[in-house]
Parts: structure tokens; sequence; C-alpha cells
């Protein structure tokens, strides 16, 4: 039998087909992406939930003169699917192949690029007021796809307001499947629930009006005198889009979010009130898969990405039990296991840590204490403003807290971290996960500014570990340091095989080490960059070229004695990071040379470029930057006159 999706290579495909064939294309979408992401990896679970949503807003819409917005992007494969994109699915996330999220290089149909939550609504009420005020008005309907999760973040609550307010006409379609990446917390999650499980809330705004218009004993003729101040307010008791109304919004919902033909019918008549408009959906994450869809939280959780050849058949790959090799060493654990098995040891060394997290306990190691140590656990959701001013407030009242925040994540509370924590040199510790070149999720999710957008605040530590074992001990030097903000980066991935200590030191703040002795050439690192350098000097030593190389450790405050040092004794020094040079550690050594009046050496400067580095596995992202031992060692010997060409093979 013919698949339906074969024949659909845009939106405009879509037309013509009724409601069966379009309930029958959802569901060969979501084969199609079990299939293929099964196969490749990827985001998952979303996806699956989202495939009749898809069809029917294009079946709706026409895209791209109609805009349809899609938080985040890692639920928007179908609509990739939808959109001329199909026989390219098998590259996404693949270096040189589809982004990992929407993208408006990639296609007109992707009208926001998004890695980050809780945009869609506040780009849709900038699209249509745009519209508005150059004079078209109906040049496109918009519809912002956002999920319950993402509804935590300020920046969608402040666009509601916004849009409320100014009478927007747009749709808002709430995806409400209870999970983001990890379960939802807070009190918003708590009403969501409450309305999406009680069916007697779905109608209940107008069964209550006609039966309050029907009391007995002239009650209700009473209450129709009284007019719609009183109906309102005891609607109020039972209508669950009272939120939505009371900022202007048309409520429309609970809808099966796996309907095709009830969502086509909700969607037409949300775009016909021409005002703002939600339409609450309820679908379930994973949808189609029994692991996903059975498993409760934890499978959805477990499938919301998608692991290379973990999906045949359409069901999970067993796993191969290898007997262990004899003598085998133990697996080299990620940084992320590391920081969530350190914190949790400070925990019980000091009652005063605790860890908080922007809704990605599992993703920053703080599930390991989440479990460990529930009291000492905090989730705010998918909110990083809070995260930090939770923090602040945490450590004006003597508790130690550790925000667990990826570096790209934290980008979004910037003023937070500059007016509420460094302005008052509060001890708030940022353990920037995912920091430097992350791989697959791309330029949205790596963690490159960091360094540079820290730098510059006074009052700030910054610190990196060359591995695993310091990683260990900067976190606990952070915890320490009680006299002001510090921020400690990590990158994602395992360690390189340091072992661990069995008990943490305090590091001196602002002190490096000198790694190796050489001469002429020295190589200083930051974090990544010292593995970095390491591999460089291998190659040049293979070439009878003997370079020292130095840990900096920490790229604020920097150590000057060691600077200082390696300016008096080399002719190049060679700074390695893995953030961008604009601002980044090499300029800091830079300016510190030169405002120390230091005799500065001949410099060069390695890390990353500027501009946005696409996605896919790392080592072929370090290779097109320039960020491999081959690739340094080359740019020395180019700088320091050696004829023959350095290869690692020399």
């Amino acid at each position: 039998m013919e698949r339906i999706l074969d024949s659909i290579n845009g939106p405009q495909d879509l037309n013509g087909l009724d409601d069966a064939q379009l309930q029958q294309l959802a569901q060969e979408v979501r084969e199609y992406i079990i299939d293929t992401v099964g196969e490749i990896g990827g985001h998952f679970g979303a996806n699956l939930g989202t495939c009749e949503l898809a069809v029917a807003l294009h079946s709706v819409l026409d895209s791209p003169r109609d805009k349809i917005l899609w938080d985040v992007g890692h639920q928007a494969y179908p609509h990739k699917v939808l959109t001329g994109r199909r026989d390219q699915l098998a590259t996404i996330r693949h270096y040189g192949g589809l982004a990992p999220f929407c993208s408006i290089e990639e296609s007109e149909h992707d009208i926001m690029g998004a890695g980050h939550a809780s945009t869609s609504i506040g780009y849709g009420v900038g699209l249509k007021e745009g519209m508005r005020l150059l004079g078209r008005p109906n040049q496109g309907r918009v519809a912002a796809v956002i999920g319950d999760g993402a509804m935590t973040g300020g920046v969608a609550f402040e666009a509601i307001h916004q849009a409320g307010g100014l009478g927007t006409p747009m749709v808002v379609v709430l995806n409400d499947n209870g999970m983001s990446i990890a379960p939802n917390v807070g009190a918003l999650s708590r009403y969501f629930t409450r309305v999406r499980l009680n069916p007697k809330f779905w109608h209940a705004r107008e069964g209550v009006e006609d039966r309050l218009s029907h009391l007995p004993a002239g009650i209700g003729a009473k209450v129709e005198k009284l007019g719609p101040q009183l109906k309102e307010s005891l609607k109020a008791f039972w209508a669950p889009g009272l939120f939505w109304e009371e900022l202007d919004w048309a409520y429309v919902g609970v809808v099966d979010g796996h309907d095709v033909a009830a969502l086509r019918q909700a969607l037409e008549a949300a775009f016909a009130a021409d005002r703002p408009v939600v339409v609450h959906i309820t679908t379930v994450k994973g949808k189609g898969f029994a692991p996903a869809e059975e498993g409760g939280l934890e499978g959805m959780e477990q499938w919301h990405a998608a692991k290379p050849g973990s999906i045949a058949d359409g069901a999970p790959v067993a796993k191969k039990k290898s007997a262990p090799a004899k003598d085998a060493a133990p697996p080299t654990p990620s940084y992320t296991e590391v920081f969530g098995n350190a914190i949790v040891s400070e925990v019980r060394a000091n009652r005063r840590v605790v860890g908080i997290t922007a809704a990605m306990n599992s993703g920053t190691g703080l599930n390991i204490l989440q479990e460990a140590e529930p009291d000492h656990y905090f989730d705010v959701g998918i909110a990083e403003q809070q995260a930090v001013l939770f923090a602040a407030g945490m450590a004006l009242e003597g508790v130690r807290p550790v925000c667990a925040i990826y570096s790209t994540f934290l980008q979004r509370a910037f003023d937070q971290i500059v007016h509420d924590v460094a302005l008052q040199s509060l001890p708030v510790i940022f353990a920037m996960d995912r920091a430097g070149l992350v791989g697959d999720d791309g330029p949205t999710h790596h963690g490159v500014f960091d360094i540079a957008y820290m730098r510059p605040l006074p009052n700030m530590t910054l610190m990196a570990p060359r591995d695993e074992a310091q990683l260990v001990h900067m976190l606990h030097t952070a915890i320490a340091h009680e006299s002001g903000p510090v921020a400690l980066r990590y990158p994602r991935g395992v360690g390189v095989g340091t072992p661990l200590p069995d008990k943490p030191q305090l590091i001196e703040i602002g002190t490096g080490e000198i790694l190796r002795e050489g001469r002429s050439v020295a190589l200083l690192g930051y974090g990544l960059g010292v593995a970095k350098a390491l591999e460089a000097a291998d190659i040049l030593a293979e070439a009878g070229i003997k370079v020292t190389v130095a840990d900096a450790r920490f790229a604020k405050p920097l150590d000057a004695a060691l600077l200082a040092q390696l300016a008096a004794e080399h002719d190049l020094l060679v700074t390695v990071e893995d953030g961008v040079l604009t601002g980044g550690f090499g300029t800091g050594v830079w300016e510190h040379y030169n405002e120390a009046g230091i005799p500065t050496p001949r410099m060069l400067r390695i890390g990353l470029p500027d501009r946005y580095v696409t996605h896919g596995k790392p080592e072929l992202l370090y290779e097109e930057v320039g960020l491999t031992g081959e690739k340094i060692a080359e740019r020395i010997t180019a700088l320091i006159g050696v004829a023959d060409e350095v290869t690692s093979e020399a």
C-alpha cells in the first residue's frame, strides 16, 4: 500500500486530503520518525507527540505566508518532514545535514530559529504587530506552538501579557504533555495536570453558565439581574481557562491533540476569532512508541532523545551484554557525573550547600543530588533568571547555592548575574556544564561565550578544570570562596581518565601551574585548552621541539607571577581555549601584559572564531575551527620558522 507521506513534498500537498487521510498521514509521519531517528539518533519523544498537530496546522494554514512558530524546535521534526525535508531527515544533527532545531537559513517554512525555550509567543506578537504597523494586518496568520514546560519561562508570560493588552490576533497552541525534558515542576504544572486529567473541566464554562441561569426559586433570575460580574466570579471556580481570559485571551480546550479532525476544528475557530486565542491541547510525549507512551514519566524522560541504533522495527534494540575484560579499568565518568557526585559529597560535608537547576536535573547531574539529598535540591522550571535570583536570595541568607546550568542557557540570566549577584558580590557558584562546542545540538547549544560575558564582571572569579579530578577540587574551592561569585565551566562528555581524589583539596584562587618545562615556546591552556595544548606539545616533541605547557586554571584573576615567568623565559606564548577569542581568555592575558607594563612576548591566541559554529560531532567541529593538537602545532611551527611540516605522524 502506497503511503500518503510519499506524495507530500510540501505543505500544499495536504490540500484536498480529508480528515481520515490526514489522520493516516500523521501516523505515517510518526512511523517514519520512529524508524529514522531510532537509527540515527536525535530528539524523539516530543516529536512523536506533535505528528497530528503538525498535520492539522499545515492543513489549515498556508505556510510560509501563514507563520507557524515552533517553540524550542525539538518538537518540530514532523514539521520538517511535511515541509520538503522528508528525505533529508536521516541527516538531522549530523555535520552538514539538517539542523537539530528550526533554522531560518534552512527553510522558508522555519519562521524563527530557536534552541532555547519559551520564545515563540514573543516572536508571534512581534510578527503580527509588525504586519499591522506596515499596513498589512492580513498578511498572514500566526500560530505559536509552545509546550507546557516552556510556559514556566518568564519570557512567555511577558509576551502573553503584551498580546492581551494589544489584542494581537494570533493563536497559541499550548501543547500540554506534562513534560519538557524532565517532568515539569511548579504550580503551573499542577494546574495543567488538574485540567488535563479532569474531564469535568473541559466543558465547565458553558455548563456552569447555563446552570446559573436555571437555578430554582427565582435564584437564577436574580443571577441574571445581578449581571455578568457575578456569573464570571462563580465560573472562576470551574473555568480552566481563567488564567488566560483574565489576560484578555480567549481559551479553547482541552482538545485531544491526537485527533486531527478535532484539532482542525479548534484551530479554524480560533483563527476566525481574530483576537488572541489559546488552544489548549493534550498530547502524549512518545505517542506510538510503547516504551515511552506506556512507561510513564520515567519512560517519557528516557526517550526524550534516542541514541543511534537504539530502535529497530519500531522497538528498542536490546543492549548487548559483553563480559568485562579481565582486570579492565572502570569506564571513565563524564564531567556531568563527576560534578553530580561531587556536589552530593559537598552537601554532606556542609549542610548549607544546595543545588539549583532550571529544568535540567539529569542534564546537569543534579538528579544524583535529587535522589541522595532531596531537601538540598531545587528545580525552578525553565526559568534561568529565577534560578539566579533564587540563588541570590539564598546566598543573602547564608546558604551556599550552586546553580548548575548549561553555559548556553545561563546567557538568559545575564542581567541577574550582573545586577543581583556580581554587583552585590554574593557567593553564588555557577556550575556551567556543556562549556565549549557541544556537538550535534549546534550553535544554539554551544557554550562558547561564557568566558567573554563573565570576565568583565567585577567581583567574579572564573575557573575551569583540565580534567575530572580538577573539577572535584574546583567545586570544593568555589564553595569555600565566600567573598564573591564563582563561575566554573567544564565540557560535555567523559573526562580524560584522571583518577578522582579521595578528598577534595582547596586550590589557591588565581594560581596556575606549569605541567611541562620547555624552551622558547610556551602554551598556556584554560580548561579543555590544556588538553589541546598537551596534544600539540606531544606532536611538536616528535619533531624535536620541546615546549612549555601551563594550566592557567583561572581566567580571573590571572596568575600574575606565572604570566611574568612565561613572558621572561619564552619568545612565543600561545593561549588555548574553547571559547570565542573576542573578549576571551587569551584577550585577558594580552590585556594583563599590556596593563602591567610587562614586555609582551609574541602571542598567538587559539580559540573559536568570530562566527557561529555549525552542528556535528565535536571532533569534526574542532577540526573545522582549528582547535586540534595537529592544527595548533602547525600554526606554531609556521610562526617559529620550522621548515618541515609537522603532523601527528612526524
